[in-house]
């Protein structure tokens, strides 16, 4: 009987779900883009040839070219040995990011599949071909490429001589990727960090076959980053040292003549620290610690500083003086890395933008350490994602199938809160995870309150892992969903109306609503100045404290170091949040986030125009526009298809639709918590019912395009100031509209 009723209640799931995705339609992206008919593509938009300008460097909080021309980058990941891609892909790669709008691209962790058999420093003679014939093309396109190569330097056999420990290095498993690496301890050990500078500098020498020039000379290479997700604050730190024993001792002496230098002995540092400290020491890492002896290791662990930050500060306390000392300890052995190897960098030639890393590092003190050290360095760069499924790795369990438009400021822009005043802002890799049904959401939310609202300088979504759209929503030969999937038709599809709003921009900058005052000096004593607590979770973040998330919906918020303490003051919104009817207002006055239901927000400028999450059937005016969406969820966006025309000038109008997307037969479970099966090709989309309205203006006329862009032979002839654009009808997604 038990199993006839689990059959019977699968049966009714499934046929639900078919009944829900029945009226779906079929993603065909693999027709022909022809030129002369396509309504979307960007490549003219595009200042070819990359390095035109000279490099790229920054003002203050601005990027800009050489010769003072800014720029805002919108881009795409490309990693692993795909950056060592055939020239047939290269070329059709170059193509289609250019056809979308994709200005930049992030070259990432290919130092470790493109080395030499016998040394870790350098790339095989044959992956600098394939590497200079991409670099090279996407130059021609207009594409700038920045470097992100280093994700777990993993020191190969003839590299030993010049290392400490390399049999520790080669023994240390991780039980993950960055296992026999030099994660963590690259942030304190020389000879370490001079595999690195050796490798970077190796690269910026080698000349392009192509172009003719060096690297470190090529106005193209945007930026270089010292290494992706470390820092010496994060667990990897203190997982490494407790398997690397000589690595273990190099740090713990040094943290012992930093000691001795400030407290001459162990009755001294006993009388500073207390013996809460000491005692500390035993029950937490059951080491009776002991100056004399020279036993202290500085805790280099993002978590149990974020967790004895927090409870402190809800006793209004400081972070204790022994974990505070680590923490400047760890930030002064992080700071002289990143400063020798900029120096090395430098040395080259090179002059382009330089990233530290862009991975934070819990809460609280050491949390402010790590982003100065990185703000010290150059542009400051954050990851963030959303959604997904069981942590990181998409087994089969409980997704977070929840949307962003439900809490401003939630989500991938929370990420915001750790924009430095002064300094250019970067995200180098984001998405909004599958099975999370809401996907569509993210890339508006970052165009237009992230790079637009906020002023960030750089978005690079993660990760395109092929110059095609994906056949499916996951890695082929995987039988769970995959974190980077940018080539899906959610992400990329939007990328046409999102970019063209972005390079025209549209949507202002705000005024800087909150400033996060943050002293070193009192870093260094254990003080912050306000309440602040992180969470993450794997790769997904959260942030919450004295200024709330809902303020990035409003303003501009950074963060400002000082050389003294400043006070921190909790922002004034009442003038842009309406709490009763739970609407915040932009102080720009072009967006407005509406989370009294489900959530939604809209974008009003001259240029562009829409709406992104659940409207639940509301008529939705934006001055002269007038839109109701029938689709529960839905982006809607209309944009001018004009350079340098708002939309009533240009009269030439490309809307863009966009909904759920499912594999064939993609099954969850009755309240969608659980993904069951991730179904087959091809994809299907739900299809967007739209009704828009143009007020005094005429519509002459509407193009029903197909999935890549061209125009069809399916004309809609109106002659009046309205049109319903029904998704299920006419199967696609884009929309040319010309006005009288």
């Amino acid at each position: 009987m038990k199993i006839i009723l689990t059959y019977f209640f699968l049966l009714s799931i499934c046929l639900a779900q078919s009944n829900e995705t029945k009226n779906w339609f079929e993603f065909n992206p693999y027709v022909e883009v022809e030129r002369s008919k396509n309504i979307i593509q960007m490549t003219d938009w595009l200042d070819a040839p990359a390095g035109k300008h000279g490099i790229v460097t920054y003002k203050k909080d601005k990027l800009l070219f050489e010769d003072g021309t800014p720029v805002k980058f919108w881009g795409v990941n490309i990693s692993g040995n795909d950056v060592f891609a055939k020239k047939k892909d290269v070329e059709k790669w170059a193509e289609t990011l250019a056809m979308y709008g994709v200005n930049s691209v992030r070259f990432h962790k290919f130092s470790h599949p493109g080395m030499k058999d016998s040394i870790s420093t350098d790339l095989k003679d044959e992956n600098y071909e394939y590497m200079d014939y991409f670099s090279s093309a996407l130059k021609e396109k207009g594409i700038y490429y920045g470097w992100s190569p280093i994700y777990g330097h993993k020191p190969k056999l003839n590299d030993s001589s010049s290392l400490l420990a390399y049999d520790e290095i080669v023994s240390a498993n991780l039980d993950n990727h960055l296992s026999y690496s030099t994660i963590g301890l690259v942030n304190f050990a020389e000879d370490l960090q001079d595999l690195h500078v050796e490798l970077i500098v190796n690269l910026l020498n080698h000349k392009n076959t192509y172009t003719g020039l060096k690297y470190a000379n090529d106005p193209a290479l945007s930026f270089i980053e010292l290494q992706n997700e470390d820092d010496i604050f994060f667990a990897t730190t203190e997982a490494m040292i407790e398997k690397c024993s000589t690595y273990k001792k190099l740090l713990t002496d040094r943290f012992s003549t930093w000691l001795i230098e400030k407290y001459q002995n162990q009755n001294s540092l006993r009388k500073v620290w207390g013996v809460k400290a000491f005692e500390w020491g035993v029950e937490v890492k059951s080491i009776n610690w002991n100056l004399d002896k020279g036993n202290i290791t500085p805790v280099a662990n993002h978590g149990i500083y974020g967790y004895e930050f927090n409870k402190a500060s809800g006793s209004n306390k400081p972070l204790p003086l022994f974990l505070t000392d680590m923490a400047t300890f760890l930030f002064e052995q992080q700071s002289k890395f990143y400063q020798r190897f900029t120096e090395a960098i430098r040395n080259t030639g090179y002059k382009g933008l330089i990233v530290s890393s862009n991975w934070q590092a819990g809460s609280g003190v050491a949390h402010y350490f790590n982003l100065n050290a990185d703000y010290k360095t150059g542009m400051v760069d954050r990851h963030n994602y959303f959604g997904g499924g069981t942590g990181h790795t998409f087994i089969p369990g409980k997704i977070k199938n929840t949307a962003m438009v439900k809490s401003p400021g939630y989500g991938l822009l929370s990420t915001g809160m750790q924009q430095v005043k002064d300094r250019p802002f970067s995200i180098s890799e984001w998405l909004s995870l599958i099975p999370n049904e809401w996907t569509t959401e993210a890339t508006p939310i970052i165009a237009a309150y992230g790079m637009g609202l906020q002023g960030w300088d750089a978005s690079f979504s993660f990760d395109s892992q092929s110059p095609y759209f994906t056949p499916t929503i996951h890695l082929p030969n995987k039988h769970w969903p995959s974190v980077y999937n940018v080539m899906s038709p959610t992400n990329l599809v939007l990328y046409p109306v999102i970019t063209r709003m972005l390079y025209r921009n549209d949507v202002k900058e705000a005024n800087i609503i909150s400033t996060r005052y943050v002293s070193l000096t009192e870093l260094e004593k254990g003080n912050l100045g306000f309440d602040e607590t992180i969470t993450q979770d794997n790769d997904v973040k959260d942030f919450k404290g004295t200024i709330p998330n809902e303020a990035l919906a409003v303003g501009k918020v950074v963060v400002e170091f000082t050389d003294k303490f400043e006070k921190t003051n909790t922002p004034n919104l009442l003038e842009y949040w309406d709490f009763e009817n739970k609407i915040i207002t932009s102080n720009t006055k072009q967006l407005k986030w509406n989370y009294s239901g489900d959530g939604y927000f809209t974008i009003n400028t001259n240029g562009t125009k829409g709406v992104v999450g659940f409207t639940d059937g509301k008529e939705i005016k934006l001055d002269y526009l007038s839109i109701k969406v029938k689709t529960p969820f839905a982006v809607v966006l209309l944009t001018s298809l004009d350079k340098n025309k708002s939309i009533t000038e240009s009269k030439h109008i490309l809307i863009t639709t966009m909904a759920r997307a499912n594999n064939t037969a993609m099954k969850y479970n009755l309240n969608k918590t659980e993904l069951l099966e991730i179904g087959e090709t091809p994809i299907i989309l739900e299809p967007v019912v739209v009704e828009l309205f143009f007020g005094n203006y005429k519509i002459l006329k509407v193009n029903v395009l197909d999935h890549v862009g061209n125009t069809t032979n399916n004309e809609i002839h109106i002659s009046c100031n309205s049109v319903l654009l029904d998704g299920e009808k006419y199967k696609t997604m884009y929309y040319e509209i010309e006005l009288e």
